[in-house]
């Protein structure tokens, strides 16, 4: 590749170029990194990750995104505001049992082909979207990986942990409504469409290899995920390979080598990190933001209480693009700049954080 082309490359690809470079600095501090690599990428998720954004152009060819959004257009009246009514919830609905990275794969790309259909830029909506799948995915034990990680580690029984963090949920749900309400003040344009055919037998592959992948996912096999869904697929509609993100996949791989290392640095070193109450739902909140939610999940486990740390590191996600890889994949199959989506997020998270200090405090 020429420098030209590198340059093109960087600007393009200009995250996990960030990412790239992060990682030779963390290899020239330690020479070790580079054979410790493949044990600090997450293979299961990776490979759950691969699986759903090929299932999201398998959905996206069948057709059913377009019926879908112009099935929208007309239930909003016009209304952008209505039409993020209708969509935030069912997303936080939705993450709570399909996590948020899956229904960032679902929905990102309806919202896409939404915004093309009623040619109108839909930033906002998408941005609040991520918001709405973080924090959806905090009130059930499977609702996210972080959550999965407390869960196992402090054996506390679902129903417990759903009606523990509902408060949590309902508010920064509620706020998240009050961010949309605000924010979201255009109207959509109401177009006369020909009717939308949809290819039934890959819409229905699709929808049964995403119900196998979280099955899959929820008995720890996740590792199986990728490799079931592309031999599937290919057979049906091999565009969806050769439309393959191999990017946005490798983006994933160094996040999860970056924020590995990046932890065991903190975890090696003297700092003392709070096991209980309000110091410790700040400093995970604030740690996500440095290393992700569920580096940050694994680094603060204890035998302190959990009810902070998952308050913390959920909150965390809902702030800057790193705290949670659902963050990620929705700037990135969204099309959303790095600057649109913190003009959201870090207000929400900073209102989420003090609003959620005081429930701490109540409680």
């Amino acid at each position: 590749m020429d420098y030209k082309g590198l340059m093109d490359f960087a600007r393009r690809e200009w995250f996990l170029s960030a990412l790239m470079i992060l990682y030779l600095v963390l290899l020239l501090r330690d020479g070790s990194l580079l054979r410790r690599t493949l044990s600090l990428i997450d293979w299961g998720s990776l490979s759950l990750i691969g699986s759903l954004i090929l299932l999201s152009m398998g959905l996206e060819l069948s057709g059913i995104f377009t019926r879908l959004s112009c099935r929208l257009i007309s239930l909003s009246r016009g209304s952008e505001r209505r039409l993020a009514f209708v969509l935030l919830p069912t997303i936080a609905l939705s993450s709570a049992v399909i996590m948020n990275d899956t229904a960032m794969l679902i929905f990102i790309p309806l919202i896409v082909t939404l915004s093309r259909i009623a040619e109108k830029d839909l930033s906002g909506l998408i941005v609040l979207s991520a918001i709405a799948a973080n924090v959806g995915s905090a009130l059930t034990p499977i609702g996210n990986p972080q959550n999965v990680i407390i869960w196992n580690h402090y054996g506390v029984p679902l129903h417990y942990f759903v009606l523990r963090m509902l408060p949590f949920v309902f508010t920064w749900l509620l706020l998240l409504l009050l961010f949309a309400y605000f924010i979201l003040k255009g109207e959509i344009e109401q177009r006369e469409l020909p009717p939308v055919s949809v290819r039934k037998s890959l819409l229905w592959i699709s929808i049964l290899l995403l119900a196998v992948d979280v099955v899959l996912a929820h008995e720890g096999k996740a590792l199986w995920t990728f490799p079931i869904t592309l031999g599937v697929l290919l057979l049906p509609e091999r565009k969806v390979l050769l439309a393959f993100d191999w990017a946005l996949l490798l983006t994933f791989a160094f996040i999860f080598a970056d924020s590995g290392e990046i932890a065991l640095i903190l975890s090696s070193s003297r700092i003392f990190f709070p096991h209980s109450g309000l110091g410790l739902f700040l400093t995970s909140a604030f740690l996500s933001q440095l290393v992700s939610n569920v580096p940050a999940t694994v680094l603060l486990l204890g035998g302190g209480e959990w009810l902070p740390l998952a308050a913390g590191v959920n909150v965390g996600g809902t702030g800057l693009i790193i705290g949670s890889l659902a963050n990620l994949i929705a700037i990135r199959t969204g099309k959303v700049g790095v600057r649109e989506f913190h003009r959201y997020s870090v207000p929400f998270f900073l209102i989420a954080l003090m609003v959620s200090a005081l429930v701490i405090l109540i409680w």
